[in-house]
């Protein structure tokens, strides 16, 4: 797969690199540290990586701006998204080629080249497995690249808390260290938290509801949101925080925008992304996301996450 890919990248002279909407930072990661490799290994070659901007990673990478005309005759590479209406900026149906490239489970294949591998710690230790791959077929690791490529291993490993995390990620992570990246400074930005999420945060540490399965919620509402200033995108942001409560098996966090109730699951064991999937959502075993459009369907769901718990 990895050298189907390669041969595909060298074929085209354009090729542009898109990513999932409210990107984390394996989304940016991925994208921008296959971005950087590619500009660095081909410099005669158009690369571009393209989405919506999102602030809270600005110190990562800022999105470069095409025409729709420049996905003629192009090369187009989704990285970290495993569902097509999950892709920012649908342009990317335009191209000629496209390819595939995740770590969430392949529920809805895609693509001319599709390379899953759900075993793999995030996209962004894929994106290093294949600049290894083509180190000597002429691929280059700039000292960006590796920063983009570690941020985004750090962002889906939690700082190599998770389950996913194995030697092999311990072992890529040091070896992008070795380039001369300054860890520090990315765990500075990619961790600091300001006044206004840090104060939701005591809010959801004092709201929590756990039951006796084990199972946690908290509602947050459009009117606490704005009470503490709050996006959901920021508020996303605190739900790890709830997995260091003794006792919980798995979490959700409800968070109401207009038309919709955004959910964010984590468990310490029971397998909650086909729970995301049937509201509307997946993601991985241990971590997923899914919608709501009532507070009823929220409570269906906070009942048959207790059933998985006490299962």
């Amino acid at each position: 797969m990895k050298q189907s890919i390669l041969e595909a990248i060298q074929q085209f002279s354009t090729i542009i690199i898109h990513r999932h909407v409210r990107p984390d930072p394996d989304a940016l990661g991925s994208q921008c540290g296959l971005g950087a490799i590619l500009q660095e290994s081909y410099p005669d070659k158009e690369i571009y990586v393209v989405g919506e901007n999102d602030e809270s990673l600005s110190y990562l990478r800022l999105m470069d701006q095409i025409d729709d005309s420049v996905y003629e005759d192009a090369l187009v590479i989704v990285c970290d998204t495993a569902n097509q209406e999950r892709v920012c900026d649908q342009r990317y149906k335009t191209g000629k080629k496209l390819i595939k490239i995740d770590h969430h489970p392949n529920e809805e294949p895609y693509g001319d080249i599709v390379w899953v591998d759900t075993t793999s710690s995030s996209t962004s230790e894929l994106i290093y497995e294949l600049y290894l791959y083509g180190q000597d077929k002429g691929l280059v690791l700039s000292r960006e690249a590796a920063r983009l490529i570690f941020a985004g291993i750090i962002g889906d490993t939690g700082r190599f808390l998770f389950p996913s995390t194995t030697s092999k990620t311990f072992s890529y992570a040091a070896q992008l260290v070795e380039t001369g990246i300054s860890f520090p400074e990315l765990y500075n930005e990619m961790y600091k938290t300001n006044i206004r999420v840090a104060r939701l945060n005591g809010y959801i540490l004092q709201n929590v509801e756990i039951s006796e399965e084990g199972a946690a919620y908290v509602k947050i509402t459009k009117e606490i949101l704005k009470q503490f200033d709050v996006t959901t995108r920021e508020a996303s942001a605190v739900v790890g925080t709830l997995g260091n409560i003794e006792g919980l098996k798995a979490w959700v966090l409800f968070l109401e925008e207009q038309d919709v109730i955004r959910v964010r699951l984590r468990s310490k064991g029971p397998v909650i992304n086909r729970l995301a999937m049937k509201y509307n959502g997946g993601g991985h075993p241990m971590a997923s996301g899914a919608s709501v459009y009532s507070w009823e369907e929220a409570d269906s769901l906070i009942a048959d996450l207790k059933e998985i718990c006490k299962g």
